[in-house]
């Protein structure tokens, strides 16, 4: 019958023979998922699947991966750590794998500060980067090996639900940047800068306490009319649909939305073309 939990629902097989398996059909398949296995640590046989593309260790008990030979999957394109518990410093390994184009990191503790001091520091970042997930890591700042000159292929960004106050000018570093993610910090501002991501075309600031009668404007005019911005999401900060139609650049922002014949953005989740989530 298989493994279901309390309430019916299938529960992902886990076990030695279990492991033996997935590791037997990933070296010929070049994928291996590990999710929800309850691991502290990976097993060393997966550090010898030379051709593997995409490994999911998501939702594990993983404290480091820096005491493990993570580099010697130079194959890897994918690598999904989500929801585990790694701490500064664990992931070191990352800045050998130079044909990684997806990280998803999100929910672990990369940027808590140790007892030795160790905070929210990065490895550098591989080149090949095209999406970046790092949601809730408790970072109170953007760490500065995202915001590198060396980052031009990322094109997501993830950083919600961080502990973020502030967002640097070199944010403009990251010039194929399409969609950015800052939901739930505490950012008052952007920076000038954010205009120089040309490509940018999805923005989500929800739950920021942005005030709408800062001055200047809290959202640059440059973010309106320098960029390619067709979706942007202010739900849950203090701001009115009257503040923000009166900032510099906004009236540019509306009328390229009225050119979008779609609304497949983001699932469509802002179904308002006008007011960005205020009223």
């Amino acid at each position: 019958m298989g493994n279901t939990s309390s309430f019916g629902q299938p529960k992902n097989q886990t076990g030695k023979k279990v492991v033996i398996q997935k590791l037997e059909n990933a070296s010929k398949t070049g994928i291996l998922s590990l999710q929800e296995h309850d691991l502290e640590e990976v097993p060393r046989q997966v550090f010898s699947l030379s051709k593997l593309r995409s490994l999911d260790l998501s939702k594990n008990s993983l404290k480091d991966l820096s005491t493990c030979n993570l580099g010697g999957l130079t194959n890897l394109k994918l690598l999904n750590v989500e929801s585990n518990k790694l701490r500064p410093g664990s992931l070191k390994a990352i800045s050998e794998l130079h044909k990684l184009q997806v990280l998803n990191a999100g929910q672990n503790c990369l940027g808590v500060e140790l007892p030795n001091g160790v905070s929210g520091n990065l490895p550098k970042l591989p080149a090949s980067l095209k999406q970046l997930k790092l949601h809730s890591n408790s970072f109170l700042t953007i760490p500065p090996q995202i915001c590198s000159s060396t980052l031009i292929k990322l094109e997501n960004l993830d950083l919600s639900s961080n502990s973020l106050a502030h967002i640097p000018q070199e944010i403009k570093f990251l010039s194929s940047l399409v969609e950015l993610n800052l939901d739930f910090n505490s950012i008052p501002s952007l920076p000038e800068e954010v205009g120089e991501l040309k490509k940018l075309k999805v923005l989500s600031l929800r739950g920021n306490g942005m005030n709408g009668a800062t001055q200047p404007q809290p959202l640059p005019a440059s973010l309106f009319s320098k960029t390619q911005l067709i979706d942007l999401n202010l739900h849950e900060n203090i701001m009115k649909n009257s503040q923000l139609m009166d900032y510099e650049g906004f009236s540019a922002f509306l009328e390229r939305r009225k050119k979008v014949k779609t609304k497949d953005i983001m699932g469509g989740a802002l179904t308002d073309l006008d007011t960005c989530g205020l009223r």
